[in-house]
């Protein structure tokens, strides 16, 4: 999933920590949220990439987290990997059988 507009000044290593400390409405436990990595945007906000189990992806996705001061908007995560050669998706080199692109 992916956390959207977060303060410059939260890190990876203490988001579980805000999340369960200013959502208690959530009844998250230490545990169910993993931080994967953070990058920026020219506006000048962070997106995360966290990590956890459904039911709690579900609870998320309905009720926006608080962080810091925001109140952030939650969306699925999804990297689609193509194939460089005949530019399919999901593929290895060795079940390639498309053209060349």
């Amino acid at each position: 999933m992916i956390i959207h507009n977060i303060l410059q000044d939260i890190t990876i290593d203490y988001l579980q920590e805000i999340i369960l400390a200013q959502n208690p409405q959530l009844f998250l436990v230490s545990g169910d949220i993993q931080a994967s990595f953070r990058y920026g945007t020219k506006q000048e906000l962070v997106k995360m990439i966290i990590e956890f189990d459904s039911e709690t992806r579900m609870k998320l996705l309905y009720k926006k987290p608080k962080i810091g001061w925001l109140i952030c908007n939650v969306d699925d995560y999804l990297v689609a990997k193509r194939f460089f050669k005949c530019s399919s998706f999901n593929q290895r080199h060795q079940d390639c059988r498309g053209v060349e692109t």
